[in-house]
């Protein structure tokens, strides 16, 4: 064994590390002094990961600092060849390893990152039957995936103070998923349950896993200018909506996946390009719809970045059939809003600012087959500040004589508060 990392002073040396457990993968993260080569395999009877490092030393607290977790029992250590190290990860049951390295940031210098999936879920696809009312006559709830964006050893952005991004992010994804739980007819689905990283596609992956009927991921901005501050919601740009597009067709041969419950597996070229689009076309629209309820509301909750919503390329709003936007709540590198995101008051309104407009856009638009959608359920609209009768009439579709008609109302004054129920379209 190698006491010490000074025993060969011109060797890499391994200079801590850190383990995440996630629900169905383990990530262990190496920081060593500089750029690292690697090779690793795997053993059985028991099970094992053996990670060889050329001219690498470990020092025994280092190695000994490594709390176990996930999959992972215990980590040894040994020479090799003279000059290399070998690393062994003893672990509770198989898995599928997969290994990369990164260069330096802000925060941690060269590291070698390794993740342990669970073999049974790495072979996941998402189902290739989607329910319908035929295979499933019982309304359904609608289930809203809720993102608490960065976590584990990828904290996300810090505010003046130390604030970490991903903790406040994941405070007001919690308190979202209450409001959401308590609301008839919803079920909400966190991404990521506890402090752990997730990438970016497998975020995508695990609202498609579970039928979600929205996406929200939930972000806290930085800037270089601490004086900068604001709410943003995003949606897909129209290039990453393309780009998405491409990626989707090239990889249909491969693809279990269902875009708007129909297999693209199997159709020529042109019908699948034809069909993709379709789909995506009405995800961003519906996108762009929920952002802008959604946006309304964190107007009213403070001061917004943005006046209208914005369009980006972001990974995580790239689903081509689930509704997908993106909430900036504020900019921690600003003192003042980095004070608000760690109140738990002001978390508790971000998440009610998200879930009124979450509700305002299910209520005008019901997907069929949902208990939102029940035909005895007459449409509602919740007055909020700034509501006009035109306005409202304007947004369902209907004339301001049938909403009259409909409410009782002598005039067009509006009560904040009051609940309008909407006539069919075309009254």
């Amino acid at each position: 064994m190698i006491a010490s990392s000074l025993a060969n002073a011109g060797s890499l040396q391994v200079q801590g590390v850190r383990l995440w457990a996630a629900p169905d993968s383990t990530r262990v993260v190496f920081d060593v002094s500089g750029p690292v080569e690697h090779r690793l395999f795997s053993l059985k009877s028991p099970d094992r990961l053996v990670v060889d490092l050329p001219n690498a030393v470990i020092d025994e607290a280092v190695k000994n600092s490594l709390t176990k977790g996930g999959v992972v029992k215990t980590l040894r250590s040994g020479p090799r060849n003279k000059s290399d190290l070998r690393l062994v990860l003893d672990l509770k049951g198989p898995v599928k390893p997969k290994s990369f390295v990164l260069k330096p940031n802000k925060q941690y210098g060269h590291r070698l990152v390794i993740d342990l999936f669970d073999p049974e879920s790495a072979q996941e696809s998402v189902p290739k039957k989607v329910q319908n009312d035929a295979d499933s006559p019982k309304l359904r709830d609608l289930v809203i995936a809720i993102d608490a964006g960065h976590g584990g050893e990828d904290p996300g952005a810090r505010g003046k103070h130390g604030t970490r991004e991903k903790d406040v992010v994941m405070a007001i994804a919690k308190r979202l998923a209450k409001l959401i739980e308590k609301e008839p007819g919803m079920r909400p689905v966190m991404v990521r349950t506890g402090d752990y990283y997730i990438g970016l596609r497998k975020r995508i992956e695990v609202a498609r896993k579970n039928r979600a009927d929205l996406f929200i991921s939930i972000h806290a901005d930085a800037f270089r200018d601490n004086r900068v501050q604001g709410s943003s919601v995003y949606v897909i740009s129209r290039r990453g909506a393309s780009s998405e597009m491409a990626r989707w067709l090239a990889a249909r041969e491969n693809a279990a996946d269902l875009v708007g419950g129909v297999s693209l597996d199997d159709k020529d070229d042109l019908l699948a390009e034809v069909l993709l689009d379709l789909a995506q076309t009405a995800t961003v629209e519906a996108s762009t719809e929920v952002a802008d309820n959604v946006l309304a509301e964190m107007r009213r909750l403070g001061k917004v970045h943005k006046k209208q919503v914005q369009h980006a390329g972001f990974v995580v709003l790239k689903s081509p059939d689930i509704p997908s936007l993106l909430v900036e709540t504020a900019f921690i590198s600003n003192p003042s809003e980095e004070k608000r995101l760690k109140n738990p008051a002001h978390q508790q309104k971000v998440a009610q600012a998200i879930m009124n407009g979450v509700r305002g856009y299910f209520t005008a638009n019901p997907p069929p087959g949902t208990l939102v959608a029940k035909t005895d359920d007459p449409r509602r609209h919740v007055i909020r500040r700034g509501d006009t009768l035109s306005h409202i009439a304007q947004r369902y579709g209907v004339s301001m004589r049938s909403l009259r008609t409909m409410n009782k109302l002598n005039n067009d004054r509006l009560l904040v508060g009051k609940v309008l129920t909407i006539p069919a379209k075309g009254g």
